[in-house]
């Protein structure tokens, strides 16, 4: 297990959006427990009510699937049986919004306090660095665009699917995109297991993304199945935040060559002296 603790780098700004839409995750997450499922599924994103333009009002109940596994009386192990499972109850309730614009409000919706709070930890390590480059006003628009395209790649790849989907995780996974690209050298605290390690951000940030694609490769099949973690969103968000590092590339390289100088400068002999 490799869980990120933050990275050593500071940034010359105060990360307000970074900031503001943690806070604004943690309250609605707030919200979602005093409302309760209802108000979860309301503005959850449900890929068939995208393809659809429909709003699917009411709990669905999707057939038993037969899954094939080993006849238990068999001792040899080798015959293979059909097995008719339970019967899915999926939860949906009506929407207040237009269904489109659940794209929008599923990304600040969590389904636990541990998803919200990894999608949190990760935002707070990596957003600060990539809001100095971008400034707040772009930055919030990458953060969005990185979250739509991350759902339209789940919902691309399953667009039957009746399973909400809900969670920052699309656009968080893009501006991890951009951090990497932009930062690769950065050193991240991590704990690894029981010890406390450094390690680059090309390690622990395009280590998570690479494991995501073939997470996400190896899903394909159970689409719209069963619910779960929705990888093509991940790897959806990261490769827009990915294209958008290379299209603001010099600027970043603008914003780490003056940090340097400045901590060349601060760092003078002189320093301190009128």
């Amino acid at each position: 297990m490799v869980l990120p603790l933050g990275d050593l780098h500071r940034t010359r700004i105060t990360p307000v959006v970074t900031y503001t839409l943690i806070a604004i995750n943690v309250l609605v997450y707030l919200v979602q427990v005093q409302q309760g499922e209802q108000f979860t599924m309301a503005f959850a994103c449900t890929p068939w009510e995208i393809t659809h333009n429909e709003d699917i009002d009411a709990p669905v109940r999707k057939p038993p699937a037969v899954v094939r596994m080993i006849d238990p009386r068999d001792p040899t192990g080798r015959r293979v049986i059909e097995v008719e499972g339970r019967p899915v109850v999926i939860p949906h309730a009506p929407s207040p919004i237009p269904v489109w614009l659940t794209l929008f409000t599923a990304m600040f919706l969590h389904g636990s306090p541990m998803h919200l709070i990894g999608n949190m930890l990760y935002l707070w390590i990596v957003g600060d660095d990539v809001e100095e480059v971008l400034g707040s006003v772009r930055y919030i628009i990458v953060y969005l665009a990185c979250g739509l395209v991350g759902s339209l790649a789940q919902i691309a790849a399953g667009p039957d699917s009746l399973i909400p989907t809900l969670g920052a995780s699309g656009a968080i996974a893009g501006i991890m995109g951009a951090y990497v690209i932009w930062f690769p050298h950065h050193q991240i605290r991590v704990l690894v297991f029981r010890f406390i390690t450094v390690l680059p951000a090309v390690v622990v940030i395009g280590g998570w993304i690479l494991l995501q694609v073939w997470l996400g490769a190896g899903s394909f099949r159970k689409l719209g199945e069963s619910g779960g973690v929705a990888y093509l969103a991940h790897v959806g968000g990261a490769l827009t935040g990915i294209f958008v590092a290379f299209l603001f590339y010099d600027r970043a390289q603008y914003v780490k060559a003056m940090e340097d100088h400045l901590q060349g400068w601060s760092s003078s002999p002189y320093d301190g002296y009128a």
